[in-house]
């Protein structure tokens, strides 16, 4: 390796990063090109070109990407899809060295890019900063893996585990720091995930706000009848912005479902379990959609649901220096453990202050990834 390397493959990464919640049903890939220890090129997957990071990145170079490097965040694409193959054009492009910081796992690519890319004489390195490269890619990999997205879980509460008081007030645990970064936490998923008890309480609007964003994450109601305000905030703008409803299969056909429809959203039947929507079929019909990455926002019994499945992958805790009390509405339903052992259990991988409020970010533990 090149003592540059290590540098170049964190500005892909970082380029990668930008295109989170924007690129899929693709993963969000970085590319830099570099010749001469000179960047010539550089680019992140075009959501509305449809452009490659590396076709991006090669456009820019254009002649002086003969000879250069690309470092990239993923394996090269090998084939022909609604954009053609990334192999071949770093290969045209007369490209002398692939690093790139993980294999892509789908079987259409599955180690062919890397195959094209070494049978045309360009040396190719692997491995490189992976694991942070397959953490930024845990929903692309867990669609290909798992036939479902990732899932985070965001949750803000009181010193004692409270979302609510026992009259369901809510407006605001957290201060205007906190929600600042729940915007950021949106921006960078395709989704945000809430159940119809927090859509009817909170009439949310689930938009990112206040940061320019010029695309907004879908918002998605878990509703097994949807159950769901017609006068609501995301009835009325379901046409500007994507509203799905995903309701049990019987459901689907009611008249409730045709006037959403009329308005704009989406509905998607999904297998019922126990007479509630199955937390597992929901999500492999979201990744049969195309989403990678799914922000879910509430409430207390959706939360249990997803955990209780063992479909969360990273939990967001937002702690306030309050407290409710018992009769307050907890922040997580119930999960009917006898045994604590059989409780969910995830790693701590960043603290911060955020405002008044600590943050606290939890994984999946690394052995069960």
């Amino acid at each position: 390796m090149n003592p540059n390397d290590e540098r170049h493959m964190r500005h892909a990464l970082s380029l990668a990063a930008r295109g989170l919640g924007r690129a899929w049903p693709w993963p969000s890939v970085g590319c830099v090109l570099v010749r001469d220890d000179r960047i010539v090129g550089r680019g992140t997957s075009d959501e509305v070109t449809l452009r490659h990071a590396e076709v991006v990145a090669l456009e820019q170079a254009g002649n002086e990407a003969r000879g250069a490097t690309a470092y990239v965040t993923l394996e090269p694409c090998s084939h022909q899809g609604r954009t053609p193959p990334c192999a071949d054009a770093l290969i045209e492009a007369g490209v002398a060295r692939v690093v790139a910081a993980l294999e892509d796992p789908s079987p259409k690519v599955s180690g062919d890019g890397f195959r094209k890319l070494k049978a045309a004489g360009i040396k190719v390195e692997t491995g490189l900063r992976a694991a942070e490269s397959r953490n930024q890619n845990k929903g692309f990999l867990n669609s290909v893996r798992s036939s479902r997205p990732m899932v985070t879980l965001k949750l803000a509460s009181t010193i004692d585990g409270r979302i609510a008081t026992a009259s369901g007030e809510s407006r605001w645990i957290t201060g205007p720091e906190a929600r600042r970064v729940v915007h950021v936490l949106r921006m960078t998923h395709d989704a945000v995930l809430i159940g119809a008890g927090t859509a009817r309480a909170d009439d949310p609007e689930l938009t990112v706000r206040d940061l320019g964003a010029d695309r907004q994450p879908v918002r998605i109601v878990a509703s097994r009848n949807i159950r769901l305000s017609e006068e609501s905030r995301l009835f009325k703008t379901s046409a500007e912005t994507p509203v799905w409803i995903v309701c049990g299969e019987d459901a689907a056909a009611c008249d409730q479902a045709g006037r959403w429809q009329d308005a704009g959203a989406k509905v998607i039947p999904v297998l019922a379990d126990n007479g509630q929507i199955s937390p597992t079929a929901m999500l492999a019909a979201l990744a049969q959609a195309g989403l990678t990455r799914v922000l879910c926002e509430g409430g207390g019994m959706l939360a249990a649901s997803l955990l209780a499945a063992d479909l969360v992958d990273e939990l967001v805790v937002f702690s306030a220096g309050k407290a409710i009390g018992a009769e307050g509405q907890p922040s997580i339903g119930p999960l009917g453990l006898a045994e604590l052992n059989a409780a969910p259990t995830f790693e701590l991988i960043e603290t911060r202050w955020v405002g008044y409020d600590a943050m606290l970010r939890w994984a999946r533990p690394t052995s069960t990834t």
